[in-house]
């Protein structure tokens, strides 16, 4: 009965217009709103929910706002209850060691479908329970969800894990793709498609019959990645796709929204200001780097460098491709598991194809590295990222090109801390010194396909060994950590280092469990 209440709610609420996003519901109040700074974080507002219908709200902001003495902050505040930071009065016992507090952590982040709910609230309504990253972010997000299920396999968690599958299948299979996050503002885009992955590590707790459960659903997501590919001739982009000089299609990260993110709407109305670009060219590639997950760094900017000059959409991104690689391989599987031979087998050839042109095109032999492709330029992106060691996560690199990154990882990316996200140091926070716990994982995992056994183990070290002082001298972990001074925090983007932390979570505690570094780290 319980359920069914939730899921009437929700099909109430989808009938009062609650898919319209906030800059919808609210003309007018909107705007002023985020562009005069009534609240420090633009999300505070778009994350609120109101106390009567959006019209009524709005028809009396257009009679009052003139009247003498008329405050918006006020009105605001009277008219809009707002969110509360996610494990925001949770304090840890340091002394009860970490693994308590992980184990906390799972209850104190977990949310409930009934949670949030009501009419033209942002939040869209999930049927099973969930965890949220922490801080600011109080909803689910797309490919942190990878890295926090990693954690709760860890803990045993497996029925949480069940759930939170479902859940993105439920998404799929009422928007067609997974979106960003479970917000209405988020519907424009998705995020690294890692529901393949999750699918594989569901498999893995309860057997081959989950690939076949979540067929329907790998299939929408492929579909969502590549539509508009068939139309595309050579040196051609539309949507998500990019075919490429020689015939073969890529995909990029791409947002179909062309004007301010309503979360960041203060930011990106300053930062476009600045910009040479026309605005909405500028905000389709402020919205596709959200939708990369790596909001914001230099890997996405231009030659004249800063965020304005960001030019997202024209990049061939390594790491997108390789988790697609990893879909199209998921989904030969689940027909293979089915029966369909035939099936099964032209996937098995998309995902050869897209790994040819993946080492064509990313590759970068000057730079012994894989790098984006920089599809406007023709040639391979200059700047070096943590983004290539994605081809060794999914074992598409050659011994020797692996060789090459471990190489140039060690020599180069290799920290006290653990890796970082990029050489550069631009004070955005996907930039040095940041790193961040997905990518340390990634490039663990794909060191250990090929043997480079000592270095994972040693970045492995490293990481959990700041990811444990930290907890010791706050009682937190965090969003991000600076890797290279690992007294200082981590810094850099469009709000403070949020804590709690669901990813970095998920991979400590398996990174511990796996390495056996609780010994060494003390308990």
């Amino acid at each position: 009965m319980k359920y069914l209440l939730v899921v009437c709610c929700w099909l109430l609420s989808l009938g009062a217009g609650a898919q319209s996003s906030p800059r919808q519901l609210y003309p007018g109040l909107f705007e002023p709103v985020q562009t005069g700074r009534v609240f420090e974080d633009s999300k505070t507002f778009v994350d609120a929910r109101p106390k009567a219908q959006p019209a009524a709200i709005v028809r009396t902001y257009e009679q009052q706002k003139n009247q003498p003495g008329f405050n918006l902050r006020q009105f605001v505040l009277a008219h809009f209850e707002l969110p509360a930071q996610v494990a925001g009065t949770y304090r840890a016992n340091v002394s009860g060691g970490i693994r308590r507090h992980l184990d906390t952590l799972w209850t104190v982040l977990q949310r409930q479908p009934q949670d949030s709910v009501g009419p033209y609230a942002s939040l869209i309504q999930l049927p099973k329970p969930y965890i949220v990253p922490g801080g600011r972010f109080r909803e689910i997000y797309y490919w942190d969800s990878y890295f926090t299920m990693l954690g709760l396999r860890e803990s045993g968690r497996t029925p949480l894990m069940r759930s939170m599958v479902d859940n993105f299948a439920s998404l799929i299979g009422r928007y067609g793709f997974v979106p960003n996050g479970n917000r209405t503002y988020y519907l424009t885009r998705s995020q690294p498609p890692f529901f393949a992955l999750m699918v594989q590590l569901l498999a893995q707790a309860q057997g081959d019959t989950v690939l076949r459960r979540y067929h329907p659903q790998l299939l929408q997501e492929y579909a969502y990645w590549m539509a508009g590919a068939d139309s595309l001739a050579p040196n051609q982009a539309t949507r998500r796709v990019v075919r490429l000089p020689g015939g073969e299609v890529l995909n990029r990260y791409y947002d179909s929204g062309d004007y301010p993110r309503e979360e960041s709407y203060a930011e990106d109305v300053a930062t476009a200001a600045q910009s040479a670009q026309p605005k909405p060219v500028f905000y389709r590639h402020m919205r596709a780097a959200a939708a990369s997950g790596w909001d914001f760094s230099t890997r996405w900017f231009g030659p004249a460098g800063g965020l304005g000059s960001i030019r997202t959409t024209e990049l061939v991104p390594v790491d997108l491709n390789c988790l697609l690689y990893t879909l199209e391989q998921t989904i030969a599987r689940s027909y293979r598991i089915q029966g369909q031979a035939a099936q099964a087998k032209a996937f098995d050839g998309k995902a050869a194809q897209r790994k040819q042109a993946l080492l064509r095109y990313c590759w970068n032999a000057q730079a012994n590295w894989f790098t984006d492709y920089d599809f406007a330029a023709q040639q391979p992106a200059a700047i070096r990222t943590l983004a290539g060691v994605f081809p060794l996560f999914v074992q598409i690199a050659t011994p020797r090109q692996a060789r090459a990154v471990a190489a140039g990882l060690q020599r180069d990316f290799l920290k006290d801390g653990g890796l970082l996200t990029t050489l550069n140091s631009s004070g955005e926070q996907w930039d040095a010194p940041n790193g961040w716990a997905p990518l340390q994982y990634v490039a663990i995992e794909g060191l250990g396909h090929y043997r480079q056994r000592e270095l994972a183990r040693t970045i492995a070290t490293r990481w959990v060994a700041l990811n444990v002082n930290v907890f010791r001298q706050t009682g937190k972990l965090l969003e991000k950590y600076n890797v290279v001074n690992t007294h200082l925090e981590a810094g850099g983007g469009e709000y403070p280092t949020q804590d709690g932390f669901g990813w970095t979570n998920g991979v400590l505690l398996t990174l511990m469990n796996q390495y056996k570094l609780e010994e060494q780290m003390g308990k």
